[in-house]
């Protein structure tokens, strides 16, 4: 039940035990809380990360770029646990000043490039390997419309609707309508463009689809946020049928598991370093 009798002081103060999920790392100010060095890897790419709809955007890339035979996408995959604040490093606020997975830093120039922001990092391998993302102008344009369509929609889905639905510590049923109204409105305007076109941007699989699938796939399909049910998924054939076949690409179903660290035993790659890793180096295998 909502407390309608609270009002908002005229200048807020920050309780540090709010009681959420995300309350011991969260904070309203930015900078490190700790000295602490990134390690380096053997390949050029170094990616700092966590296995969440973010995250899954830039590993599921650069598994893309490896299937297409790029060689040079080869990478390394460091496991950063947000819960406990490793984004508080030094050296990954050195990466990224925003304290947020996903941090990419390549080594292939000098000084290293640092890239942050997911949509970035998705842009600037598109460009640097030069696949994924279309070099017509038209066909390029639309790709972007929908990156940054996702890039301003996701909070929506994630913080807003996802949080108070799954995470916030007290039911509002003020806050889940509202972010539910909004999220149904997404996949409504995602499922009528779908229903154009084999994938987000046209008949390519492009960026678009890699960064738009981690989140309203995933909630489709009930992999993240248990809400399939109860935002009536089935309602948004082309969003599932679209979600359904990006699932089943090769290179999606490796790059999902990699700094995963929930889930099924089998599908968590906690670090990357190699191909072989995904035969070798899951939690199933670790532990067993």
């Amino acid at each position: 039940m909502t407390d309608n009798t609270w009002q908002p002081p005229k200048v807020w103060e920050w309780k540090k035990n709010n009681g959420g999920a995300f309350a011991n790392i969260n904070r309203p100010v930015s900078g490190p809380t700790h000295e602490k060095v990134l390690p380096v890897g053997k390949h050029p790419l170094q990616l700092y990360s966590l296995g969440t709809p973010n995250g899954q955007k830039v590993t599921i890339m650069l598994e893309e770029l490896l299937a297409l035979g790029v060689t040079g996408a080869e990478y390394d995959a460091w496991l950063i646990r947000i819960g406990e604040g490793d984004q508080f490093s030094s050296g990954f606020v050195d990466v990224n000043p925003n304290s947020k997975i996903p941090a990419l830093s390549d080594h292939s120039t000098t000084p290293p490039t640092r890239v942050f922001e997911s949509g970035n990092i998705l842009l600037y391998l598109a460009e640097k390997f030069g696949h994924l993302l279309p070099k017509d102008p038209a066909g390029r344009t639309e790709t972007l419309n929908w990156l940054f369509w996702l890039q301003g929609a996701a909070p929506f889905l994630g913080g807003g609707f996802g949080h108070f639905f799954n995470y916030a510590p007290v039911k509002i049923e003020y806050a889940i309508d509202r972010f539910t109204m909004e999220a149904k409105r997404q996949f409504d305007v995602l499922d009528k463009q779908l229903g154009r076109g084999r994938y987000v941007a046209g008949e390519e699989y492009t960026i678009a689809d890699i960064a738009i699938w981690p989140w309203y796939g995933n909630v489709l399909l009930g992999n993240v946020y248990n809400a399939a049910e109860f935002l009536d998924a089935q309602s948004y054939k082309n969003v599932l049928r679209w979600a359904n076949d990006i699932a089943h690409r090769p290179a999606v179903k490796r790059g999902r598991i990699v700094n995963k660290t929930n889930g099924p035993l089998e599908e968590q790659l906690h670090e990357r370093h190699d191909a072989s890793d995904f035969d070798t180096q899951t939690e199933d295998k670790r532990q067993g």
